[in-house]
């Protein structure tokens, strides 16, 4: 039997609900217990961050492969001899870089999440943070994933799934 304002156990009899404090009032009805807020989100939130990921792993093997070829060669085919292509090519190199090294922390943080690994929370906050510059996806997973993860209550409820996938 399940209290019907917070889904918490209550026994027959009982005259109020021991974690709401709610009034049970005519006969308990037999529920399942609701899921918490993270145990809904955090599946959902584990898919967009691989496919976030996926996107960026795309961009940046574009930029890093036009970095070094089509930058390389830009004397050759045509381009006077004043354009500033001695920079560009390493700064967009690195930049890609960059983006590959962010995509394969969300891989990580992804598939943390969709196991219910203890570290993923931590990563995927940051990655959070990290995304909000990133207009407008990055922004919508990075406002979604503090939204899910950030609360205190949230750290509890996500240290109680990673505990309980591991027991």
């Amino acid at each position: 039997m399940f209290c019907d304002g917070c889904g918490a156990s209550v026994q027959p009899g009982q005259g109020f609900c021991n974690r709401c404090g709610k009034q049970i009032v005519g006969p308990v009805s037999v529920m399942q217990p609701r899921p918490g807020r993270v145990q809904g989100h955090v599946h959902l939130l584990g898919i967009l961050w691989l496919a976030i990921s996926a996107f960026n792993t795309i961009g940046g093997v574009i930029l890093y492969v036009i970095a070094n070829t089509l930058l390389a060669h830009l004397h050759e085919m045509g381009a006077p001899q004043e354009a500033p292509t001695g920079f560009l090519r390493p700064l967009l190199s690195v930049v890609a870089i960059f983006i590959l090294a962010k995509a394969a922390c969300g891989f990580i943080a992804g598939w943390g999440l969709l196991q219910r690994e203890s570290w993923a929370r931590i990563i995927a906050l940051v990655l959070g943070f990290v995304a909000l510059f990133n207009i407008p996806f990055g922004t919508a997973v990075g406002v979604y994933t503090l939204w899910v993860l950030l609360p205190t209550q949230s750290q509890r409820e996500y240290e109680e799934l990673a505990a309980g996938r591991a027991a």
